[in-house]
This record gives C-alpha cells, sequence and structure tokens, in this order.
C-alpha cells in the first residue's frame, strides 16, 4: 500500500478541491451538533478494495469519526451488505463523504474487473499484469487494487524497468541498437523487455539476448507461432487490445503475462452508496 505521508497528502488535496470555502448545503442544513451513524452499501457484486483509505478519509477530516469494518480488502461483497459503518458528528461525515466514496469506488471498480480477468484465465500458467496507464498521482492506489484483485503489477514507473517500445527502437534504429545501447547503461541485474510486433522482429529480440518479449497486437496465430520459436529463451508478454472475451484465448497460447490497461483506465467505479440510518 501506498506510504501512510503520500497517502494523506493526496486525500488532503481531494478534500481541499471538493470543499474549497465550505460546505454551505450541510452548514446550512445542520447546527453542527447532530450526531448519527451511516452505513456503507455494495450495490452489486464487488471485490472489496480501499476500506482503509476510505477510512482514512474520514480520520483526516474529523479524527473523533468512529469507523467499523465489516468486509476487508480482497473479500467478496454483494448487493446490500453492508462493508462499513460510520458514527460521529453528522456535519463532518457528510461532508468528507464524497471524497471517501471516489476513492473507494475506483479501488473497488479496479480490483473487480481485475478478479474478471483473473478468474477468465484460470487453469493457464498466465498471469494478469496492470499497465502504468493509470490515474495521474493515483498509481499506488490504482496497482494495490489490481494486487488485491489478484493480479500483479508491472513496473511502478519508468524507473522500476527497461522497456524498449516501437518508438525507442525507431529512434535507436533497431531493436539490435536499443538493446545494445540499453545494455551499456542499465545494470545486469536489470530485466530488459522488448516490444515486438511480428515474428522478424521477434527473431531479432532473441538475438539481441533480452530477457522479456512482449508480443504487441498480435492476433492469437502469431503468438502460438511467436510461443513455439521462443522455446523458453526469453519470458513472454502478451499486450493490446486484451478483452474479457479474448483473453482466455490468449492465455492458452502459452504465453507467461498478459497487460490488461483497461483494468485500471476502463473499470467501471462499483456501485457503492453511504446512507445515514
Amino acid at each position: 500500500m501506498i506510504q501512510k505521508f503520500r497517502l494523506d497528502r493526496i486525500i488532503i488535496d481531494a478534500l481541499d478541491e471538493d470543499i474549497g470555502s465550505g460546505d454551505v448545503t450541510t452548514l446550512a442544513v445542520l447546527t453542527g451538533n447532530e450526531v448519527g451513524t451511516a452505513e456503507v452499501l455494495a450495490k452489486d457484486d464487488i471485490i472489496v478494495a480501499g476500506v482503509d483509505v476510505f477510512k482514512e478519509v474520514f480520520v483526516l477530516y474529523d479524527k473523533d469519526i468512529n469507523f467499523f469494518v465489516k468486509v476487508k480488502d480482497g473479500q467478496s461483497a454483494g448487493r446490500g451488505d453492508i462493508l462499513a459503518e460510520i458514527s460521529g458528528k453528522l456535519k463532518n461525515i457528510l461532508t468528507a463523504e464524497r471524497v471517501a466514496l471516489n476513492f473507494l469506488q475506483r479501488m473497488c471498480g479496479i480490483a473487480t474487473l481485475t478478479r474478471k480477468y483473473v478468474d477468465r484465465i484460470s487453469g493457464t500458467k498466465a498471469k494478469i499484469l496492470d499497465t502504468r496507464k493509470t490515474l495521474p498521482c493515483h498509481r499506488d492506489l490504482d496497482k494495490y487494487a489490481v494486487k488485491i484483485g489478484g493480479g500483479l503489477n508491472h513496473r511502478l514507473g519508468l524507473y522500476g524497468g527497461v522497456m524498449i517500445k516501437d518508438n525507442h527502437i525507431k529512434a535507436a534504429g533497431g531493436i539490435l541498437k536499443a538493446v545494445k545501447m540499453i545494455s551499456s547503461h542499465v545494470p545486469p541485474t536489470l530485466k530488459i523487455e522488448v516490444e515486438v510486433k511480428n515474428l522478424g522482429e521477434v527473431e531479432e529480440a532473441l538475438s539481441s539476448g533480452v530477457d522479456i518479449i512482449m508480443l504487441d497486437n498480435m492476433n492469437v496465430g502469431d503468438m502460438e507461432k511467436a510461443v513455439s520459436v521462443i522455446n523458453g529463451r526469453a519470458l513472454i508478454e502478451a499486450s493490446g487490445n486484451v478483452t474479457l472475451a479474448n483473453v482466455r484465448d490468449i492465455a492458452e497460447t502459452g504465453v507467461d503475462f498478459i497487460s490488461v490497461g483497461a483494468i485500471t483506465h476502463s473499470a467501471p467505479a462499483a456501485d457503492i452508496s453511504l446512507l445515514i440510518k
């Protein structure tokens, strides 16, 4: 999970963005002394992720708010299930509500969609990976939700590993040249991955001695041929236009990893409500 000081900074910025000079509606409706309890309800079948983030929003806004978790991260919840209960000053619960729900709904949505992909390829050796296609400044939260859903994290950022993509290859003048230049600049302990688009580039990547070969936007037939050609000499990642409809076919080609940008950039927010009792 994200370090607390970084998480708190994100939450404080989000609260400042939403509250601004004050919650005019709540301040007009309530005197500020009312206390009560609210329930957090799932309105669909979900994988829960981000409960601690949700809680931290309320804690940062009002340290006296009490929070009772009923469903923990990684557990499933169905329509009508109570995920948590909150008690304290209603004014502060209502003011922090939207920001807290925004975090929770997004993270549960990512975990839920990830779990669908993971379940779809059950029984194969392939693993679901995320990508860097995340909400800016929320990458740690997005990738944490992926892990809760059963997926694996690819590199956290540009600093986390070598991935030679098509534009790097064009700029360098070919795969062999790109790999040679990279190899002279990075420690031997750092794995090198290269993106390829056809079987010719697969052969070139193999001759360069890279550790991981990414099959980018290849059809299933070409993926099967590529797996046969590579034959264990490098790890294989499939990427590009992966959907729930085709991920099983991709997994059955024998690739080691399948990266899915959609699990972070297109996961629908989970349907969750906070209701005053």
